[in-house]
């Protein structure tokens, strides 16, 4: 006849097994609740907490010893809403175990009385309910209700830790450590009579706080200055301090029970008295619903996706812009990681902004996988294969790729300037930036968005509410509080939305669908043309096409960014238009194909001129010289007091020697207002174009995930099998042993090799079922219910009901066998 057993765990809500007689009786531990469940209901907790799978528990006594844990409890605490928060807190305070309609009452008051109006708490407190016992943090009937323990534990109030709710300690907590004396002090000063020990005294107090009929007459006999001091107390924190000699009021409260010596100098004020101050409230304020984000502003879908369609076209000129400025010398990596504030503050003087808007595009970059570090000794940043890939695509493709990267990273350029727990300063590009929360803020703030109508802007505040009310632990809500903030900034400059309201773009990136045709036609067509002006500018009344834009972009500086870039003609670009392998011929023929309007003589003049004194002067190395047809030039240049440095002396009429490199001569030359050109050994003229470098292939950043992945219906479906299986396995009835074990009582049976040969053998040619310990060959053990079919070789096979499969176990490996019971077979 099979008997109940523990396990020798501690923790009794997991690990009492019922005897199978008590079958559909009331669940006396968290293991008979979960046991009780069908397969949705544990596939529903694994789903909600999926660090119970990690790894897969092997009967339901684990499952429900590991969601007993502190780690695995207060993850799970922090990802319930503030209701659901709320009467998990309001069960930590009320007796054990708890009625459904106490429970009720502590969340929505005592019904007949002000604060007791119905706030919607009555209607939502089944659906917290339905959450908490999902996730296996409550167990019981309606009329039973248990928090699990170490919830319990981390709720309650306690002398060290105050609880969410405000309230203390109850009167028999409180009276504890007090003299039997003092208690019957209390007892006689509130009018009861006197009892035989300390714990019906406790007792009648505890009977008197509860009663709201006498607390009524015990408190109408309180001074006015009492009624203050408690009106103090109530809500919490439920702690006061007092001098030696308390004031008449304090004194009145006390030797009546109301306030509890706490310490030598502290008093506090029990639990039954502040709850019926409160009129049954857990909460001050309790918030069953969820705060609502109604449109702030509205404004036509057309606007809203014409400004987020702009604001991505700066977005792919940034980036390009920024990758493109590291791609020949791009920053040193520093010896902890990360850029330096020097770099940073040169890359946003680059991009014309501040530092945290660059910190956000080198992070978005990062991510996306166009910078990275290119792994040499004297380690640099510098772009990745795929930008030239990425520069390939067309517009609206590069910008999925940006926005993609964006919602599911975890990096938070936000962070960039702050300082870590050790107080070193986080830079970027640094470790220690990843925010496993921030995807999921980011898909619920766009989630929140594309809830309003089309156009539908909210009010940030609005938004932040709401979070803070889905996510209310400390901690947690501030971290989520500050990623919405950033979430905000970085989806209106990347163009997810426009004037604070979700484009069309934005929502099909978070359905998850490709938002590039979709942002395509919002986007202006590349041009092929500018228009040059009197002035030495030129401005491109769009996009440039590539080719045009490349070109134009080593012959011009840019002078200001907008709807329309306007470009700077000045010796010095034109000069680095010539280093790079351009004629002053090839450079005329380009404007004038490319110009809509005719090439001014200003502009024509400065590129005759930069280029008739381009290559007049040649340098070469000797260490170097100078080469010039023009002798009085080379008599001007040593004549120049500025040529010291260079150590320049005269070989020939035409040629000076330098002791400066070839590099040095060519900037010192160009300093004093020269035009000179590099020249090869044979005397051509070198084309001074850096090549672009490149990091070895790099595969972007790996979010951080937020704890463990939420699990596949096919990874349910086989844990839940093999739980039932193993619980099976665990809890099968077994006949008794004919030789008695030597073992500790409750022990599992062993056999000895030969028992074991020999009940395998008996149970393959009867097709009967037994019981086996296993160990397999990495040492882990189990429990399994196999019906054998063949024994040879010192292997026995046959179906294993513990994992619904056909296996082969080594007979050596087998710790004990037994049989089924009868009604088990």
């Amino acid at each position: 006849m099979g008997t109940g057993r523990l396990t020798g765990r501690r923790d009794q809500e997991a690990t009492t097994v019922p005897d199978p007689s008590t079958a559909g009786s009331v669940p006396r531990s968290l293991a008979e609740a979960l046991r009780a469940r069908d397969d949705q209901g544990l596939a529903a907790l694994l789903r909600a907490r999926p660090d119970l799978l990690s790894p897969v528990p092997g009967d339901v006594t684990q499952l429900a010893t590991r969601a007993g844990t502190r780690a695995s409890v207060v993850r799970a605490l922090d990802h319930l809403d503030r209701f659901a928060l709320q009467s998990a807190e309001a069960l930590a305070v009320a007796p054990e175990p708890c009625p459904y309609a106490v429970l009720e009452s502590l969340l929505s008051g005592d019904t007949g009385t002000t604060s007791g109006a119905d706030n919607g708490a009555r209607a939502e407190l089944p659906r917290a309910l339905a959450t908490l016992r999902e996730q296996a943090l409550v167990w019981g009937d309606d009329e039973r209700l248990r928090l699990v323990r170490t919830a319990r534990e981390l709720l309650a109030p306690s002398a060290s830790r105050p609880s969410p709710t405000g309230l203390g300690p109850t009167v028999a907590e409180a009276t504890s450590g007090m003299s039997p004396t003092r208690i019957q002090e209390i007892v006689a000063a509130v009018g009861l009579p006197a009892t035989h020990d300390p714990v019906s005294a406790v007792g009648a107090l505890t009977g008197l706080f509860t009663d709201p009929v006498r607390m009524s007459a015990l408190l109408d006999e309180a001074p006015a200055e009492a009624h203050q001091v408690l009106g103090r107390l109530v809500w919490g924190p439920p702690y006061g301090e007092v001098t030696p000699n308390p004031t008449p009021p304090v004194r009145w409260l006390r030797d009546r029970g109301l306030l509890l010596p706490a310490s030598a100098r502290t008093v506090l004020l029990p639990r039954e008295v502040a709850l019926y101050l409160r009129g049954g409230l857990a909460h001050r304020v309790t918030e069953p619903l969820a705060p609502e984000v109604p449109a702030h502003r509205e404004h036509r879908p057309q606007l809203v996706d014409a400004n987020a369609a702009g604001q991505a076209l700066a977005a792919l000129s940034t980036v390009e812009e920024l990758v493109k400025s590291w791609e020949h010398t791009g920053p040193a990596v520093l010896r902890a990681g990360g850029l330096s504030v020097r770099d940073l503050k040169r890359t946003a003087a680059t991009l014309d902004t501040n530092e945290p808007s660059a910190a956000f595009w080198i992070e978005l970059s990062y991510a996306a996988g166009l910078l990275a570090s290119d792994g040499e000794a004297d380690e640099r940043y510098a772009p990745t294969p795929a930008f030239d890939g990425w520069c390939e695509l067309p517009p609206a493709e590069r910008w999925s790729v940006l926005a993609a990267a964006w919602l599911t990273a975890t990096r938070t350029a936000g962070l960039v300037g702050e300082q870590d727990a050790k107080g070193r300063t986080l830079s970027a590009l640094g470790p220690d930036l990843d925010r496993s929360a921030a995807p999921e803020v980011r898909r619920r703030i766009l989630r929140l968005l594309a809830g309003l109508p089309e156009g539908g802007a909210p009010d940030p505040a609005a938004v932040l509410a709401r979070l803070a009310w889905e996510r209310p632990v400390r901690g947690t809500s501030e971290l989520r509080a500050r990623l919405a903030q950033w979430t905000f900034t970085e989806a209106e400059v990347l163009g997810v939305t426009g004037r604070g309201a979700l484009a069309a773009p934005g929502r099909a990136l978070l359905e998850g669908g490709d938002p590039a045709p979709l942002l395509a036609p919002l986007l202006p067509e590349p041009v092929d043309h500018v228009l040059l002006q009197a002035d030495l500018t030129a401005v491109a009344p769009g996009p440039l096409r590539r080719p045009l834009a490349e070109v134009l972009a080593v012959l011009a500086d840019v002078e200001s960014k907008g709807g329309a870039t306007v470009y700077r003609f000045t010796p010095g670009s034109v000069r680095r238009a010539l280093d790079a392998g351009h004629t002053a011929v090839d450079l005329q023929a380009f404007l004038t194909e490319h110009s809509r309007t005719p090439v001014p003589q200003p502009l024509s003049y400065l590129i005759d001129d930069v280029a008739r004194r381009h290559g007049h002067l040649r340098v070469g190395a000797a260490s170097s010289y100078v080469r010039c047809d023009d002798d009085g030039m080379l008599n001007e240049i040593l004549a120049d007091k500025r040529s010291v440095g260079l150590g320049l002396r005269r070989l020939a009429p035409t040629v000076l020697a330098a002791q400066a490199e070839p590099n040095v001569l060519l900037d010192g030359l160009r300093a004093m207002g020269y035009a000179p050109a590099a020249e090869s050994r044979t005397g051509d003229v070198l084309v001074a174009r850096a090549d672009a470098h490149r990091t070895p292939a790099r595969s972007a950043p790996v979010p951080v995930p937020d704890g463990p992945p939420v699990p596949d219906a096919t990874l349910l479906g086989a844990a839940v099998r093999a739980i039932r299986a193993g619980d099976l396995a665990a809890t099968a009835v077994r006949k008794e042993p004919s030789t008695p074990s030597c073992g500790l009582p409750g022990e599992l049976p062993r056999t000895s090799a030969a028992e074991t040969l020999a009940t395998v053998q008996a149970a393959a040619l009867t097709g009967s079922a037994v019981w086996i310990g296993y160990v397999n060959a990495e040492g882990a053990a189990s429990q399994r219910v196999i019906a054998p079919v063949r024994v040879e070789g010192g292997f026995v096979t046959g179906y294993d009901h513990t994992a619904d499969e056909v296996k082969t176990f080594a007979l050596h490996r087998i710790t004990g066998v037994a049989e089924l019971a009868e009604d088990q077979v």
